[in-house]
């Protein structure tokens, strides 16, 4: 039988979250070390890490340097998560790769896991692509996550932390922070979103530590201008949101609200490596930012109605989505179609869009840690008694039913979970 790479990895028998570096060390020591090849700039917090991790590769890039991406999770495809100067590794670089990584892991007496095998398998295809510079998204955490094998990186990003994984990260802002900043060591140097002051207390703590300088983003000195969706193409093409950062003028086609706030630690990070010797022209740096792609973050997939896939999975995610529901569609209520995993705080979720939409068509996301539409529905019920909650049996009755109650001159917004993307565009692209 041929060698599934994504079967091997993705085999429950290594899905656990054993915290610790010991295996994930062993296991690269057996491939030689290839994160030693390699440059990184290393991507921490909350919300934010993947939109980050997407302006920096798009300027890495345009600058002409052979840029990896490592993040998570994917999408559509599993090979996106691996990628080389914007290119998904290949089914063939794959299978090659992952069957290296199998030799050195099957022969470990403590058996990675999944996450450790994948960080393993995009290190070594990295350093086999001859990457000048890697793009690494934190799995969770920090201090123990796997990614955190790598050396000193050239740069740390730790982006707006919120109040997730609790029970395994702790109960505070604060708490969260000190993992979150497990990341940064001596040589390198840090960016932070402007944390809450328990959780920026952490990081100066952890950069105090590792004795390194450490750059808070400034918000005040970001101005961003509204969407104007009358532009829109037929296609569903936006016009890039304008935004100036400390008197610099820019474009994103990333058209959340908080997407500007996102590009400030991108371009805060970018003057870090410039002031390290990358060479960054002020034109890369432009176009890389006007033209950096993130699928699932308020991602407009149609017209006529407009529908717009986010993958907010959280009450923070859930926050910002509704503040740019109210700055882009001010006077429309969409049709929600919503789908979210049973141990999101989905309560909190729902109480930041519940007041805001038409009708909510309830799906069961396709994860064995799913929120079942039913119970989806009573949740939204007890928050808002009258809302028009109704629960759709798969994603196709989703769409279906979204798309007849908001009409073409409606709205539709589908969000609660990244790993209902891939079956919502899915059944969007039937719908067409």
């Amino acid at each position: 039988m041929e060698f599934d790479p994504v079967a091997y990895i993705n085999d429950p028998d290594w899905h656990t979250s054993v915290y610790g570096l010991d295996r994930i060390r062993e296991l690269v020591e057996g491939l030689g070390n290839p994160q030693k090849q390699l440059k990184f700039v290393h991507v921490g917090g909350t919300n934010g890490k993947g939109s980050v991790c997407a302006y920096l590769d798009s300027v890495l890039r345009k600058a002409g340097y052979t840029c990896g991406l490592f993040t998570s999770p994917y999408i559509e495809t599993f090979e996106e998560r691996i990628r080389v100067n914007g290119q998904n590794i290949s089914a063939d670089d794959l299978r090659d790769v992952t069957l290296a990584v199998r030799d050195v892991a099957e022969a470990m007496e403590d058996h990675p896991t999944e996450f450790e095998l994948m960080c393993a398998v995009a290190m070594l295809h990295f350093a086999r692509s001859g990457c000048d510079i890697v793009v690494a998204e934190v799995g969770l955490g920090g201090r123990w996550d796997a990614t955190n094998v790598i050396d000193a990186p050239e740069c740390c990003i730790i982006v707006r932390i919120g109040l997730v994984h609790t029970e395994l990260l702790g109960d505070t802002t604060g708490k969260i922070a000190s993992e979150k900043a497990g990341i940064i060591k001596p040589g390198t140097h840090v960016v932070s979103w402007p944390q809450d002051d328990d959780a920026l207390a952490s990081i100066r703590t952890a950069c105090k530590a590792a004795g390194v300088p450490l750059v808070v983003a400034d918000l005040d000195q970001l101005e961003q201008d509204p969407v104007d969706l009358d532009g829109a193409s037929a296609q569903g093409s936006l016009p890039a949101r304008h935004f100036a950062y400390k008197g610099e003028e820019f474009d994103t086609q990333l058209l959340a609200t908080y997407q500007p706030a996102n590009a400030t630690l991108a371009i805060e990070a970018l003057g870090v490596l410039r002031d390290r010797g990358w060479k960054i022209t002020d034109e890369a740096l432009h176009a890389g930012i006007a033209e950096a792609v993130w699928p699932g973050r308020f991602e407009v997939m149609g017209r006529d109605p407009l529908v717009i896939v986010d993958g907010g999975h959280n009450p923070q995610g859930a926050d910002v989505l509704a503040q740019t529901l109210r700055d882009v569609l001010p006077e429309t209520k969409p049709v929600f179609i919503v789908g979210i995993l049973g141990d999101k705080d989905y309560g909190a979720m729902l109480e930041r869009v519940v007041d805001l939409g038409e009708a909510f068509v309830c799906v069961t996301p396709p994860n064995p840690r799913a929120l079942s539409a039913e119970d989806l529905s009573h949740s939204l019920l007890a928050l808002k008694p009258d809302a028009n909650a109704i629960v759709a049996k798969d994603f196709d009755d989703a769409v279906s039913q979204a798309y007849q109650l908001a009409g073409q001159d409606g709205a539709i917004c589908a969000f609660g979970s990244l790993y209902s993307i891939h079956d919502l565009k899915a059944a969007l692209r039937a719908h067409e």
